[in-house]
């Protein structure tokens, strides 16, 4: 037993020798490793959270670039336009530019034309991230906003346009609905209008119609509009839409009658088909139009940004 103690000694020596490290400097480095692991977790989650590229993504809409749902452009200010929207302040140079024209209609108000400059119309991304020289624009009248724009024309009834003089004014917005300003200011366009107890182009022909000819007895009256083959009933109270917004399918060429009942004045617009109705508040009011085109059209409102109904038109 005595000669295999130095043996022993030896072995207890080379485990716990210089060459191996102490049991406290492993805890060390274990304790290392796992903070290095936990930094690393930490860094992944924090990088999922920013989405990719390490920045948020607050909208990313179906079928729009990371690019395209994280652009922005010029610097977003505290000040607001005159409906309530923040300014969006770009330099001068390159900058939207925007003019308003007015030319009567020959049967029933006005053609509107705006004419625009580092600027082009973008409806397919209205929502998205605001991205340089692009959107769409608001018309209003005294102040009083008519419709969103989504390209250069637009037809402005008479029965919109109360007698007497009155200011249009068309302004630019991004597509996250800031306003596009330069030197704090807005970029919009105005002229004046005035309407008259006669509607605008009444009577402007240069020619004279000849005289109908008498009507015989067994004539009939012409027969009126073809009757809707859809009638979709909504009504907009407090902010919310009766019934729920669905869908409603159509195949191509039918009609279908948008019957709207508002609490507040507003203007209904069908996405697709550029058509626009005047909402007077707590009024029912009716837009027909022939579903001409397939796809899935959203209705919405202007003022209150609602979304009333979708056409799937098929």
């Amino acid at each position: 037993m005595t000669p295999d103690a130095p043996g022993r000694a030896g072995n207890r020596a080379r485990y716990h020798g210089a060459g191996a490290p102490p049991r406290t400097a492993r805890g060390r480095n274990r304790a290392t490793r796992t903070a290095a692991l936990l930094t690393a977790a930490l860094l992944l989650v924090g990088g999922a959270t920013a989405g990719c590229g390490g920045r948020a993504t607050t909208h990313h809409k179906p079928g729009t670039s990371h690019e395209q749902a994280t652009g922005s452009a010029g610097t977003l200010l505290d000040a607001q336009d005159p409906t309530g929207h923040r300014l969006r302040e770009v330099p001068a140079e390159g900058a939207p530019e925007v003019r308003l024209a007015a030319r009567p209609d020959s049967e029933d108000g006005w053609n509107l034309q705006l004419t625009v400059k580092n600027f082009r119309f973008t409806p397919d991304s209205t929502g998205g991230a605001a991205l340089p020289g692009a959107g769409h624009a608001h018309l209003e009248l005294d102040g009083r906003k008519l419709a969103r724009l989504y390209g250069p024309w637009f037809h402005l009834p008479a029965a919109q346009v109360p007698e007497g003089a009155h200011a249009l004014t068309v302004r630019l917005y991004a597509d996250d609905h800031t306003a596009w300003a330069v030197a704090g200011k807005a970029v919009e366009g105005t002229l004046q209008l005035t309407a008259t107890a006669t509607a605008p182009g009444q009577g402007s022909h240069s020619h004279t119609p000849p005289p109908s000819p008498p009507a015989s007895p067994s004539a009939q009256a012409s027969p009126p509009e073809a009757p809707a083959d859809r009638t979709v009933t909504l009504t907009v109270r407090d902010g919310k839409v009766t019934p729920a917004p669905g869908r409603t399918e159509l195949r191509r060429g039918e009609r279908v009658a948008l019957h709207v009942t508002s609490d507040r004045a507003d203007t209904l617009h069908v996405h697709g088909y550029d058509k626009e109705l005047a909402l007077p508040a707590g009024q029912e009011a009716t837009l027909v139009l022939t579903a001409d085109r397939t796809g899935l059209f959203e209705v919405e409102t202007h003022e209150s940004h609602l979304v009333l109904t979708q056409l799937l038109v098929r």
